[in-house]
């Protein structure tokens, strides 16, 4: 049997959220379907409202709902350490870890000549804007570790050289609970990398 088309429409929208197959966005629709329209008019309010109200910091380029977010606000927060990242979504991972007290600075994205994303896309002159003050004594580089994360990290090092700074990169290796048995080549020789004195 197939679906209603409106209902049908509400499937393929959900698709198209990362991680969400067919079978996943089909249970979610009818979840919401049965619950009644209430339930579906409070869900579209309140993506309307998030659509309308949250963007992007001006300072870090974290997501906010106001001009300024609260991370850059806050006056507890190391200012001379920044920790460079590809996505705002990359921001919230670091939060949801409580182990980084500094300030963010977000690209809006990596270096990718095979999908024609250049340094000049990237928001590079707003993050040597921020340098400019001399607040800033370390820049952590922490860009996925992927083709595109490395190029990027690799450029951005390049370029940040002659401003004296000290410039890190995120560790890369094994995660916890993992088993070496399992671990590839290229996340081994990492590890060993990015060892440190116990």
């Amino acid at each position: 049997m197939k679906l209603p088309a409106p209902l049908e429409a509400v499937v393929e929208a959900l698709q198209k959220l990362p991680g969400v197959g067919a079978k996943s966005a089909q249970r979610m629709a009818l979840h919401l379907l049965k619950e009644g329209p209430q339930a579906m008019e409070h869900l579209g309010d309140l993506l309307n409202h998030a659509a309308h109200s949250v963007g992007f910091c001006q300072v870090c380029g974290a997501f906010t709902d106001r001009p300024v977010c609260p991370l850059c606000l806050d006056p507890q927060r190391d200012s001379g350490v920044l920790v460079v990242v590809a996505e705002a979504s990359n921001v919230l991972t670091f939060e949801r870890s409580g182990q980084f007290r500094g300030r963010y600075h977000v690209l809006g994205g990596l270096v990718s000549p095979l999908r024609g994303i250049g340094p000049d896309q990237l928001k590079v002159r707003e993050l040597l804007k921020r340098l400019q003050d001399g607040t800033v004594r370390e820049i952590v580089l922490a860009t996925n570790p992927t083709l595109d994360g490395e190029a990027t990290a690799t450029w951005l090092a390049r370029i940040l050289e002659p401003l004296g700074l000290k410039i890190t990169r995120i560790g890369l290796g094994l995660p916890i609970g993992s088993d070496l048995e399992y671990a590839d080549d290229l996340t081994l020789g990492r590890a060993m990398e990015g060892r440190r004195p116990v």
